[in-house]
């Protein structure tokens, strides 16, 4: 290990290197494909902890809906073996390479719910947390715990597994996590509108969430020609009837069109952010759904682009300016501002998580605590 990273093999090794570093007073920085390694400050006093010898799936009975897999497996490898079955990953997990103009392909399963990565129908579907039905993993004491079953339904002890998803590695060190999958659709179809300002796709987005037509994702992408779009998945005969009642209930918002085969890129541009600047800081604003038109509009203002998923929940931002204005548009709107991408400078001067409250923050605390007593896992990167 020339590069000076450590590489476990198992996990009896892997708690020795932890267990060394509590001793030792060092810092671990848990890391998978590096395909979200520039989120976040730079933290060169952390040693680096490979967790891809983790690999290879534990379990899958896909007629259970239960797959058992290890934290440093590729997510493409997990996402294809479900697919081999007709089934999915709901969450709709995606790669973050490609924001950061490198290509998808890196990303590992235990990264992206470590990161608590969803795409559009999280909506509908939920995100990681939601599908997380257990996890092993090494806590900064170096000790293995496990939590949550290889069963859907399971109420016993406490839900770690929540607790895990979104961490950001900064609990402990997933080795292998169990995971709900569901069927795939047989058929997906998008239907759009066109022309809307975002309060009122916004507003349209609202009444098609609210509406019995199943809707499973909501966006809106401005432009010269503004798209508000959605996502109808199931049986042919119930998509095809479900579409029929949504452009009904959104007459009066406009006609609702059938783009083709266009249709799919709209939500891959929503993963990818490619109709955003690639050279300015990316910003990832969480609100609730009815404030999203109002936080995009704000910053367009001072010069933003952006894009909205999650009916408005969710607002994109490539913006160069003050990183205080973002941070503030969104506390007014009761949302939080996360910097996924920008300069060394800028990610040394502000933090990737939007600042927590006082009580939130010491509540936060007392957890890390409690899982990495020596705080072999605070890298400062956080």
């Amino acid at each position: 290990m020339t590069d000076g990273m450590l590489r476990p093999r198992d996990e009896a090794e892997l708690c020795e290197m932890v267990a060394a570093a509590a001793v030792e007073g060092a810092r671990l920085a848990i890391c998978g494909g590096g395909s979200k390694a520039l989120i976040g400050r730079p933290a060169p006093g952390a040693r680096a902890l490979d967790l891809r010898g983790f690999a290879g799936v534990v379990d899958y009975d896909p007629a259970e809906l239960v797959l058992t897999v290890r934290a440093g497996a590729p997510l493409a490898e997990v996402q294809a073996l479900v697919a081999s079955q007709r089934q999915m990953l709901a969450f709709e997990p995606f790669d973050h390479g490609p924001l950061f103009g490198r290509p998808a392909g890196a990303a590992t399963i235990g990264g992206v719910v470590a990161a608590g990565v969803a795409g559009s129908q999280r909506l509908a579907l939920g995100g990681a947390r939601d599908h997380l039905l257990g996890v092993r993993a090494v806590s900064g004491r170096g000790e293995v715990f496990v939590s949550g079953a290889k069963v859907v339904k399971n109420v016993t002890g406490y839900d770690l597994p929540k607790l895990i998803a979104g961490s950001w590695g900064r609990l402990a060190a997933m080795t292998e996590l169990t995971l709900k999958v569901l069927p795939a659709p047989r058929v997906a179809e998008t239907r759009i509108l066109i022309g809307l300002d975002p309060a009122a796709a916004v507003a349209a987005m609202a009444a098609a969430i609210g509406s019995q037509a199943e809707v499973v994702a909501a966006a809106h992408l401005p432009g010269k020609a503004p798209v508000t779009a959605f996502r109808l998945q199931g049986f042919p005969a119930s998509v095809a009837a479900r579409c029929e009642a949504l452009a009904s209930r959104l007459a009066t918002f406009g006609m609702l069109r059938d783009p083709g085969a266009e249709g799919a890129a709209i939500w891959s541009e929503l993963q990818t952010l490619r109709p955003l600047p690639a050279d300015q800081a990316l910003w990832r604003i969480n609100c609730p759904p009815h404030a999203g038109a109002g936080v995009a509009e704000a910053l367009q203002r001072q010069g933003a682009s952006w894009l909205m998923d999650w009916a408005g929940g969710l607002v994109w931002a490539a913006f160069d300016g003050d990183p205080g204005v973002v941070r503030q548009t969104a506390r007014r709107a009761d949302g939080h501002a996360q910097l996924v991408r920008g300069s060394p400078e800028l990610r040394a001067q502000h933090p990737a998580f939007h600042p927590p409250e006082p009580g939130i923050a010491a509540l936060e605390e007392r957890v890390r605590r409690a899982f990495d007593p020596q705080g072999v896992f605070e890298t400062g990167r956080f």
